[in-house]
């Protein structure tokens, strides 16, 4: 017992190092992690990796200085536990605090082989110094526990008096700077008259758990941002809105929930997307805020043809392999004819995703959808607005004629892919084609008949691009474009325009971004009489 002692005074640092494994909320460990323990103390954190012989601590060496020490207090007095990987890590540094809580802690043990003692273990000396030791760390032992007393009594405040014990609270402001910067005319809207504009999207989120597992989102949202007008559905941003008010209202409300290990659910309520359901196999779709600046560049354009309320269902087939289907109906509320979840407009997906390492996945999607368009590519290719701004009715009084609704069925198929070729160069794209056809004849004033559509990308993706967290990218490829028409009112698109775009995301701290780029059309609307457009546009994304 006098060599312990001895051992502990004359080497204060290897003891220190040792103590310090009982104090680590001190030095901003989680007491979780690693305590210093009693041998015979069966209450403490049961992650702790007793240690019984100084042989399975990893990193001590019988060449070690503190060797022999730190071999006593482990095996003769049971005093030390170590980290849950079988490490000691004695160059730590330690705080008097520290100290004194692992002496407290061998103190207590030490005194257990008195009071059970059948032989004579303790000499008087090795009490004296005992005694010694106690009083020479008394006020940092009461210090210690009154801090821990007052870290217990804030702890209990703050979760009797937080707002939720599952819903945390997170946010995203993007504000965006777009203009025009080159153009003439296209399809007659004169693009030399858009001015510079300045507008900003902010969402307000509570991501709520119940099981740990489970996940009820909540998304608050007002969107002012407008697209430039030139004249074509082409070159639209992502992050913009058709309406461009400050309303804010509920944007997305959906619960995710495990219903096995390798079977997960979403039932969304409002705001539904295709990548609520599955994976858009793109390294630039990041809604909005990050990634893409526009709708085309985001994700494949059949992915647009799904949006509202429904149900989801992912099921994971080994670790490569996965099966999405999902159903979204885009006027569930509306009680009226050709409306409600299933006899108004839906969009109904099953995807096979492929992913057999962390760098390359691949897709595989089949869409069903019943009046809904791609947002994207040329007026024809949107068929629905189309009819609707170059067919209308005899108005019933004098004034502007009504627009009529041309309700058309879609079946959409595409291939997403890709594939990190480094850590700093991944390159995506992806094929998709739609062919739609209309369902009415309005009353004979139009053919029935069908549309080919097509559309495909070439992304290249450039990740830390400067510094970890920035991110590069070039996306070229052909929004989408009416191939073939037996609708005798919509002509096949004559020529190709070509999307082209290029953005730098600028990572200025944890919680801000900022991303300039821009979009060229080459023949907007997939006429070449019409002048090419370039579309230039600063987003700065906030989050917290």
């Amino acid at each position: 017992m006098t060599n312990l002692w001895k051992s502990l005074l004359a080497s204060p640092a290897v003891l220190g190092a040792m103590l310090a494994m009982s104090t680590t909320a001190v030095a901003g460990e989680t007491p979780a992690n690693l305590e210093i323990k009693q041998a015979e103390n069966t209450t403490q954190n049961k992650t702790t990796a007793q240690v019984t012989s100084v042989s399975q601590l990893s990193d001590v060496q019988p060449t070690d200085w503190a060797f022999q020490a730190l071999q006593s207090l482990v095996e003769r007095y049971g005093c030390i536990a170590g980290y849950p990987n079988g490490t000691y890590r004695g160059n730590r540094a330690m705080t008097r605090y520290e100290f004194a809580a692992g002496l407290n802690a061998c103190l207590n043990r030490v005194n257990e082989l008195i009071a059970t003692a059948t032989a004579d273990l303790v000499n008087k000396q090795d009490l004296a110094t005992l005694q010694r030791l106690q009083e020479e760390f008394a006020a940092e032992l009461a210090t210690l526990r009154g801090r821990v007393d007052t870290l217990e009594a804030k702890a209990a405040e703050l979760e009797a008096n937080q707002f939720s014990t599952t819903t945390k609270l997170q946010g995203q402001v993007v504000a965006a700077i777009t203009d025009v910067l080159g153009g003439d005319r296209v399809n007659d809207v004169d693009v030399k008259n858009n001015h510079t504009t300045l507008g900003a999207r902010a969402r307000v989120e509570f991501v709520t758990s119940f099981t740990g597992e489970d996940t009820l989102f909540t998304r608050i949202q007002t969107n002012n941002i407008l697209n430039p007008n030139i004249g074509t559905p082409e070159g639209s941003l992502f992050f913009a809105d058709e309406d461009g008010t400050t309303d804010a209202l509920i944007d997305a409300l959906w619960y995710k929930f495990p219903l096995t290990k390798s079977t997960q659910v979403i039932a969304i309520a409002n705001a539904g997307a295709a990548d609520d359901l599955t994976n858009t196999v793109n390294i630039f779709d990041g809604d909005g805020a990050f990634g893409a600046l526009s709708s085309f560049g985001t994700r494949n354009p059949i992915y647009y043809q799904m949006d509202g309320a429904g149900l989801g269902v992912t099921q994971q087939f080994g670790e490569a392999l996965s099966l999405s289907l999902g159903y979204l109906g885009s006027s569930p509320n509306d009680p009226s004819s050709d409306n409600g979840l299933f006899k108004g407009p839906y969009g109904a997906l099953a995807q096979l995703t492929f992913k057999p390492s962390e760098r390359f996945t691949i897709g595989l999607t089949y869409i069903n959808a019943y009046n809904q368009e791609l947002g994207t590519g040329s007026q024809r290719a949107n068929p629905i607005s189309f009819f609707k701004s170059e067919l209308a009715a005899p108005p019933d009084v004098p004034g502007e004629p009504e627009p009529v609704n041309v309700p058309f069925s879609s079946d959409s198929y595409g291939i997403q892919a890709s594939l990190g070729l480094s850590e700093k160069f991944v390159l995506g794209g992806w094929v998709g084609y739609t062919n739609a056809r209309n369902l009415s004849t309005e009353g004979g004033r139009i053919d029935r008949g069908e549309l080919d559509i097509w559309n495909w990308a070439v992304t290249l993706g450039f990740p830390d691009l400067g510094k970890k967290g920035n991110l590069a990218g070039i996306i070229f490829g052909m929004e989408p474009k009416v191939t073939g028409s037996s609708i005798n009112e919509i002509s096949k698109d004559r020529d190709t325009s070509y999307h082209l775009e290029a953005f730098y995301q600028y990572k200025v701290t944890d919680n801000i971004t900022i991303t300039p780029g821009v979009i060229w059309l080459t023949a907007p609307d997939h006429n070449s009489n019409n002048d090419g457009v370039v579309i230039g546009a600063l987003r700065t994304t906030f989050s917290f």
